[in-house]
């Protein structure tokens, strides 16, 4: 007997019944259909960020309306800001912000620059802007930058509104010195696991 090879399943993980996650076997209707829009509302927020991402880039601005999308959508192209941006900081540490500039101030003389980063939330799950501030302390290490000689804007939009954060500095090199720390421990108990 020949088996199919499916390459097109190559990198991929069934959303709803996959047998490494048997737990749907034991879901009535009610659970599965929960878990049918849990997995059908992820895959929207997948396309609204790529579609987001794609206006920002060719710089197309979305109706003037109080709308998560399209305020934010509208704001990063005010901010002439980069979408979907890699940081890497370790192969233990690293991640995409949806958007990020970082740009001087305009009128501040010396000049100063602020570093932004906006994030959409198309879910209905708690947020939190400690991944905003992670995101920060990300590119601080990639591009050599002190967060002290810069100012950090953070913003997450949802629910037709967006909150702005401005971090703590004294919170922002503790949580940079707490990856390093851990960035350190995780290889170190990597070089022991393997013998080294």
């Amino acid at each position: 007997m020949r088996l199919l090879r499916h390459s097109e399943l190559k990198g991929k993980h069934a959303s709803l019944m996959a047998p490494s996650n048997p737990s749907w076997t034991n879901y009535d209707q009610d659970a599965m259909a929960k878990t049918v829009m849990s997995s059908q509302r992820a895959r929207l927020g997948d396309r609204k960020h790529a579609l987001a991402a794609e206006l920002i880039a060719l710089r197309t601005k979305l109706p003037d309306i109080q709308r998560t999308l399209n305020m934010y959508v509208n704001d990063c192209i005010g901010f002439k800001m980069t979408p979907e941006q890699p940081l890497f900081y370790s192969w233990n540490c690293f991640g995409t912000a949806d958007a990020l500039s970082f740009r001087p101030i305009p009128g501040i003389f010396p000049e100063r620059w602020i570093l932004r980063i906006f994030d959409l939330k198309t879910g209905s799950t708690r947020t939190y802007m400690r991944q905003l501030e992670i995101y920060a302390c990300l590119f601080c290490f990639e591009y050599d930058v002190d967060p002290a000689d810069i100012d950090i804007e953070l913003r997450i939009y949802k629910g037709d509104d967006y909150e702005i954060y401005t971090p703590d500095l004294d919170d922002i090199i503790h949580l940079m010195e707490h990856i390093k720390y851990m960035d350190k421990l995780i290889d170190t108990m990597e070089k022991e696991a393997n013998g080294d």
